[in-house]
């Protein structure tokens, strides 16, 4: 199943070195003009998990597939896009069809790169890009919700419901609040709520662009960020992109020590990908064998069918029972065969709620 989300921002704030350096291409253009990227750019980025390496040497795997998080290279939005200003309309539509924001933002100076406000302030900048979707919302929903109420009215029970939930978010935006803040009553709601494809409901991943000197420990900008991100139960990240460039063209054997020259244990690009993983309330189960050893996403709350049919929709529609292990049973235990002598390897059926680093074989009717 796939999961993607948007880095939007500003103009020169370093989407596209971002996304250069995530997918380690150069296939988004970078220069110091705006909107020098006008059409998307999407590419695939692996996430970081330290326990394929353990289950795949215990499995005697030949080889290991990470599981994948998309990303999407928006150009950049300008006051006024909500308008049509700039590339506005187009740029509203692209984040549209993502699951979740990267808002990168600017926390450096640097008298070389134009700023499109003219001035560097990441709390502005923010509230700048949440403001034109709000006002986006906002439009879509003055027009929509009245609509709503008179056939609910009539006795449409699906239009009533979505009365219902989206006049709440309405609400919320003409508060000048986001819609995410919207708390649907029951399944129901939830589902219209999510089909509305609303801008604002989409979780937001702040990215604090900082230079070189402060990516270990941030600086008053990108503390700034984090207090913003606090206040409205989003996160942030710090990092350099201009530094995570420049690891994307080096070997991989290479890396470590230069991160460590900059005080630094991991990249910015991991903790953004992990971050944004943990944004879409993701988790990861495994399969393993010979052949391969395997994470695959699922969203948090899945049963053992529901994950069985991520590996093929066959698996779902006959689904029998899950061989589960506990990913520490089986790294302590030394595998399927240890697991399954000390009573650790369980049976699951199809109301198990299927649990992170769980390693999984579904077994299934021809």
């Amino acid at each position: 199943m796939g999961f993607r989300c948007g880095i939007v921002g500003l103009p020169n704030v370093g989407k596209s070195t971002l996304f250069n350096a995530l997918t380690e291409t150069a296939s988004a253009a970078a220069a110091n003009y705006p909107f020098c990227t006008i059409e998307p750019n999407v590419g695939n980025v692996p996430v970081p998990d330290v326990r394929l390496t353990d289950i795949a040497r215990i499995a005697g795997s030949a080889k290991i597939i990470e599981t994948q998080l998309g990303f999407t290279d928006i150009a950049g939005l300008v006051r006024g896009a909500s308008k049509g200003e700039g590339l506005g309309n187009q740029f509203l539509g692209n984040i549209r069809e993502t699951d979740a924001i990267v808002h990168v933002l600017r926390c450096f100076e640097d008298d070389d790169v134009t700023h499109v406000e003219g001035r560097v302030d990441p709390v502005s900048d923010a509230e700048t890009v949440e403001t034109e979707l709000m006002l986006s919302d906002l439009e879509s929903l003055e027009k929509r919700v009245p609509a709503l109420a008179k056939k609910g009215m009539q006795g449409d029970k699906e239009a009533k419901i979505a009365a219902s939930v989206l006049g709440q978010a309405l609400d919320l935006l003409r508060d000048g609040k986001p819609a995410r803040l919207t708390v649907p009553k029951d399944e129901e709601e939830a589902r219209v709520f999510a089909q509305a494809q609303l801008l604002t409901a989409k979780p937001v991943l702040y990215v604090c662009n900082v230079e070189e000197a402060s990516a270990a420990e941030g600086n008053a900008f990108s503390r700034a960020v984090a207090v913003k991100a606090a206040a409205e139960g989003a996160r942030s990240v710090v990092i350099s992109a201009a530094i995570e460039a420049e690891i994307s063209q080096m070997d991989a054997a290479d890396r470590p020590d230069f991160l460590a020259e900059l005080g630094l244990t991991e990249t910015g690009l991991t903790r953004v990908v992990r971050a944004g993983y943990d944004l879409l309330h993701l988790i990861t189960f495994f399969t393993a064998g010979p052949k391969e050893t395997r994470a695959w996403t699922i969203e948090r709350g899945f049963k053992a069918p529901q994950a069985a049919g991520v590996i093929h929709s066959d698996f779902e529609k006959k689904f029998i029972r899950a061989e589960t292990i506990g990913f520490d049973d089986y790294v302590r235990l030394n595998g399927e065969t240890g697991a399954r002598d000390a009573g650790r390897l369980r049976m699951e059926g199809k109301e198990y709620v299927v649990a992170d680093g769980d390693v999984l074989n579904f077994l299934h009717g021809a």
